[in-house]
């Protein structure tokens, strides 16, 4: 029970790695609050993992963000853990291609929407010396060719640079921040580079360990982080990628 006692409100926390994190620290002891736009899924979600409620939200307006953190405050008294993990990915396309208004959309969730979460949680970490784990990914690690998604490359960049700025400005105050990068993890996400055989074989083997990954090996990864076990470790960047990255 790593996480006995803990309040944590993940962001994203419907499907994929957010549900399977959700799980993870429900099954150690958390208080958990799940969040995302889609109500019904979300709400599906949370009727499926103990000690977990599930407090709908569009990550793009300040409002609803405030709202999810206060109703948090007010049902549970304090927050020890945020969990960073929403985002979006766009089509494929060269930046020639790409529209301001798609630009803009993708920054808007998976930046700035980090930006509003971690704005309106960290006066209640401040109290609680509490922990931040940022779920980017190994495309804000580096280029690879024909990926072709500037907009998600640079936002999940940023985060990994803002991970070491606040692990830095929060220091004082005992908050832990962290950030964690997976390469290609078998979620609705990724099923549009996964939809035949010949794909997956060639997503497989891209990866050095031979395979992509799985939810529950991010979920596990981001629970070192956010409990004592990391306890001597801010500002880290966490490649959970299939060593990807490294080539």
């Amino acid at each position: 029970m790593k996480l006995d006692g803990k309040v944590a409100i993940i962001t994203g926390g419907s499907r994929g790695i957010g549900f399977e994190i959700a799980k993870t620290f429900s099954e150690n002891g958390a208080k958990v609050i799940i969040t995302s736009k889609n109500s019904l899924q979300l709400q599906n979600a949370a009727n499926k993992i103990n000690n977990t409620i599930a407090i709908p939200s569009d990550i793009r307006k300040e409002e609803e963000v405030k709202d999810v953190v206060e109703k948090t405050i007010e049902r549970f008294g304090k927050l020890d853990i945020l969990i960073n993990n929403a985002g979006i990915f766009p089509k494929i396309k060269q930046l020639h291609e790409i529209s301001e208004v798609e630009w803009n959309e993708v920054l808007d969730v998976n930046l700035n929407g980090v930006f509003r979460f971690t704005k309106f949680s960290i006066p209640y970490l401040q109290k609680t010396s509490g922990t931040i784990v940022n779920v980017s990914s190994d495309a804000g690690l580096k280029a690879y060719e024909g990926f072709n998604a500037d907009a998600y490359s640079a936002s999940k960049a940023a985060l990994i640079v803002l991970t070491k700025c606040w692990a830095l400005e929060y220091s004082k105050n005992k908050i832990r921040v962290n950030c964690i990068c997976p390469g290609v993890v078998d979620t609705d996400m990724t099923k549009p580079f996964l939809k035949t055989e010949k794909d997956r074989d060639f997503m497989n083997n891209d990866h050095p360990l031979g395979r992509i990954g799985q939810p529950k090996e991010i979920a596990n990864s981001v629970l070192f982080l956010a409990s004592q076990d990391s306890s001597w470790t801010t500002g880290a960047i966490l490649a959970v990628d299939g060593g990807q990255s490294t080539k």
